[in-house]
């Protein structure tokens, strides 16, 4: 299903009105003025899971900033970062008390895999064309995507 340019609310297919802000969906894709070149919704919103990078430029950038699509799966990347930041720092901390390094030292390889298996199936989600929200990081990301 397509998405509002306006909202990014999922609209049918064929529809000519966007039922969340009542404003004209395209019937087809503009055709872009020759010598620019840009990314699809789809394909920013993919690429903002590689690396918190991407996703920090597509909050900046002019096209992309004003695309909720974007601007939601840029958020839950950073935030996703954000967790795996904080669970590294917070095992590095507690290996400081001895003989928990034998503990933690398998726990920063486990939470390494597991943002990289996430990331990797949120990348997935977004070239699907989906807004899929993990359960407490998607809300705040879906809250911030909104704030525009």
């Amino acid at each position: 299903m397509p998405f509002c340019n306006m909202c990014g609310a999922q609209i049918s297919d064929g529809a000519t009105v966007c039922p969340a802000c009542a404003s004209r969906a395209a019937s087809a894709p503009a055709a872009a003025p020759a010598g620019t070149a840009g990314l699809n919704d789809t394909a920013a919103g993919m690429l903002a899971y590689v690396t918190f990078i991407p996703a920090i430029i597509f909050l900046v950038l002019e096209p992309y900033n004003r695309n909720r699509f974007v601007r939601f799966h840029s958020f839950q990347c950073i935030f996703i970062c954000v967790a795996s930041l904080v669970a590294h720092v917070a095992l590095g901390i507690v290996s400081a008390i001895p003989f928990f390094i034998l503990l933690t030292f398998p726990l920063h390889g486990l939470v390494s895999l597991a943002t990289l298996i996430l990331l990797i199936f949120m990348a997935l989600k977004a070239n699907q064309g989906q807004m899929y929200k993990l359960p407490v990081i998607g809300d705040m990301a879906e809250k911030q995507a909104n704030a525009m």
